[in-house]
């Protein structure tokens, strides 16, 4: 082996160094009726990418969720899992509320919204009532249960995304933040004695970029 072959410890002794990007394409789930499992997930309004087939022995499905960079996998010869194994994939949403609603209005059993007061401690039901990102949540399974879970998520965690990008999966996604900044920037304008803030537009854009990259908001 060449002495210029990089190890695993100068990855770790380098953490500066600039890196190839790896982008999470695609998540393989295994299901025991194809059809059945196709229906389900074209109901959901997910958007069917391929569906075919090499002989008798394989055939892939892909679908993709609305506003997501990442697809499911499954049909026949994809996978030796077992149908239903798969468990908390996560699907974030602006909000947790009219995820579920949305759900429930094609059909899907949706859990009751439940969160958490932080990491490992037990479930409280309802929404979280500061409206804290990551702490909101909702479940629903495919017919063989493989499990969803959905996450509310507004504000990032600094670090958690690119400092230098931002960008809005949907229109309801933009839409959603745009609402918010307005809510904040209605507490600004009471902050600053009710008067009108001529330049709204550029607040509206600092906060949401703000928001998006984990960065403190403006006040």
């Amino acid at each position: 082996m060449s002495s210029t072959t990089p190890t695993h410890s100068d990855a770790i002794e380098k953490p500066g160094k600039q890196t190839l990007d790896m982008k999470l394409e695609v998540v393989v789930i295994s299901v025991s009726d194809v059809e059945r499992a196709k229906s389900f997930y074209a109901d959901l309004g997910w958007r069917l990418d391929a569906d075919f087939s090499i002989g008798e022995t394989f055939r892939v499905v892909q679908f993709t969720p609305p506003g997501s960079p990442s697809s499911i996998h499954f049909g026949t010869g994809v996978t030796s899992a077992a149908p239903g194994s798969a468990q908390g994939l996560f699907l974030i949403v602006s909000d947790i509320e009219a995820a579920r609603a949305e759900l429930f209005g094609r059909g899907v059993e949706v859990s009751e919204v439940f969160h958490r007061d932080g990491p490992g401690k037990p479930v409280v039901s309802g929404r979280d009532p500061q409206r804290r990102s990551y702490f909101s949540y909702a479940t629903f399974s495919d017919p063989d249960g493989n499990e969803w879970l959905l996450q509310e998520i507004t504000t990032r965690f600094s670090g958690r995304i690119d400092s230098n990008t931002t960008n809005y999966a949907s229109v309801g996604d933009l839409a959603a933040a745009m609402r918010r900044a307005s809510e904040a920037h209605g507490e600004h304008e009471k902050r600053n004695g009710g008067e009108r803030d001529e330049n709204w537009p550029d607040w509206y854009a600092k906060y949401m970029v703000a928001e998006q990259t984990g960065k403190p908001l403006p006040l």
